[in-house]
Formats: C-alpha cells, structure tokens, sequence
C-alpha cells in the first residue's frame, strides 16, 4: 500500500456527523444503548463494552456498522499481541526472499513496498469513515491497552522502517470489549466511554427470538425461554449457555420432527450439548437434571 499521500497530510478529514443509531436489522437495543452509542460518536471517543460472553458486546459493532453503512475492521485483541501487529507489518521474510532469488516485480531496496497495514492501520488509511472493532482487550497487557489508547486519541501512529507518520484519513468509530477476565487501567477506563450490558432479562430474549424467528410459535417460545433460563441457575456451571446457545438449540429443536414442545414441560430437555460447550458443564446439567432426561 502506498503511504505518500499521508506524509504531508496535516490533519484527519473531518467527518461529516453522522445520523443516530437505533439498531439494526438482527440486533435488539434497549435506550439506555443506543444513547451511550450516540454519545461516544458525538463526542468521538472509544465505546468499552463490558458484559458476560453472549449479551452482545461483539455484534453491537455490526449493528452500528450496518446502520451506519461503514466498513467494520475487526482487532481481535490476542495475548500476546504487540501494539505495532495492530498498526503495521513489515514484511522481512518476503523482501530477503526476493532479494535472493530476484524474481519479484517490486524493488527491494523499497521497503515501503514491504509494509501493510494491520486493522488498527487499515482503519486509519480507509478511503471511507469505518466503525473499529477492538474484541476482548482484557486479553492484552497494560501497556499495549495504554498506547493503544494514546494511538487512537492522536490518531496517528509513525512507521519507523520508513520514517513515515500515518495520520487517520476519518476518525472511526471506535467500540472496544471486553470480557471482564483481567482488570483495565485506570488510565485505559477514564479515556473511554463505558457501558456494562447485562444479560438479557426473558422479556428482552423474547423480543431477541422474535428478530431471528419471525412469527415462533408461542408455546414452544414460552417453554424453550423458561427451560433456557431454569438451565442458567444449575449450580456449577462454568460457561453458562448464552444467546447464541440458545438460537442454535432453538434452530436444533425446530428441525428435529419428533420433538414437542411438552417434552420440555415434562423436564425432557434434548441436545444439551448444544447449550453446554463444556464436558464439566454438560456432566454438571445431567447429574442435576437426571440422566433421564436427556
């Protein structure tokens, strides 16, 4: 990617303010969410999320980006993930292959022709204003999350192979997760707008259902909901069944033709596998359940 046009560029475009978001097509959002997104875009700062895996966290990002119409660049935040992976790489391996075998189409002694961006820089160099994922940031260490966050709040970052300052084309729109696994600095949580999403209560699951099942019918959506739920209060559970379990265990039931709705009533719980991706976890749900009811 060629880097010349940032190297004089004095500032960011400015974007134009953008419309409100109200949610998206598959994703249900309560008021309280949609204000504290509006708020974070207007006042250009990062959104952390915080919440249990499954209450949403990731797919608000593909929400803001499909009602918006933004391009979304994903940083799956790793543990042992450098700040640079995210901004740039410079590619050593590829240049001394060429250098020594001398059959590539590009000049060796060009390094910026080495350099590609990684997703933080992708979103800086965007032609177009994009909406930044950056997933499960309690995974990385205090320092990456600090400069990180000086990155993002100068919105530029310098490639030191080249002497080159990339400087952000549009601010993105900034969301950050995390899953509560590790404490965050306190420096990292006063630079950021913050948001704590619960896990959805049955009236809010239900209106979450009806999204991904249009028009359920009403007794298998009552007994599946209350089943799904008196399974979240088994004792010992490590990763209790999520959002995404339930869909998927609701896609099973309605695909399997034996299957009634009754047999839930009558405590016949199939394919727990599907809702307890743990061995622990499903052994745990069977002994309190009864191996009967499987």
């Amino acid at each position: 990617m060629n880097l010349h046009r940032f190297k004089e560029q004095p500032s960011m475009t400015k974007a134009a303010k953008p419309a409100s978001f109200r949610g998206a097509s598959k994703y249900v959002l309560d008021d309280e969410l949609a204000k504290i997104v509006n708020v974070s875009m207007a006042l250009e700062m990062p959104l952390l999320l915080k919440g249990e895996p499954g209450t949403g966290k990731t797919m608000l990002a593909h929400a803001i980006a499909e009602s918006m119409g933004m391009p979304l660049i994903i940083l799956n935040v790793k543990s042992s993930m450098k700040l640079v992976e995210a901004l740039y790489q410079y590619d050593t391996l590829t240049r001394l292959n060429d250098s020594r075998f001398g059959d590539s189409q590009r000049d060796v002694s060009d390094i910026e022709a080495y350099i590609r961006m990684g997703k933080i820089g992708q979103a800086f160099v965007s032609e177009v204003r994009t909406v930044l994922l950056i997933d499960e940031i309690d995974k990385a260490d205090t320092d990456f999350q600090d400069d990180m966050l000086d990155v993002l709040d100068q919105m530029q970052f310098d490639i030191i192979e080249i002497d080159k300052t990339v400087t952000a084309r549009h601010r993105p729109v900034i969301v950050i997760t995390s899953n509560a696994k590790k404490d965050l600095s306190d420096p990292f949580l006063g630079r950021c707008n913050f948001h704590h999403i619960a896990f959805p209560d049955p009236d809010m699951m239900r209106l979450i259902l009806d999204v991904h099942f249009p028009k359920l019918d009403e007794e298998l959506l009552g007994a599946c909901v209350r089943t799904f739920y008196r399974l979240r209060e088994l004792r010992g559970i490590e990763k209790k069944p999520a959002t995404r379990e339930l869909i998927n265990w609701l896609r099973a039931l309605k695909s399997d033709p034996d299957f009634r709705p009754q047999l839930l009533q009558q405590g016949r719980i199939p394919y727990l596998g599907i809702l307890f991706k743990k061995s622990a976890d499903l052994f745990q749900a069977v002994q309190q359940l009864g191996r009967g009811q499987m």
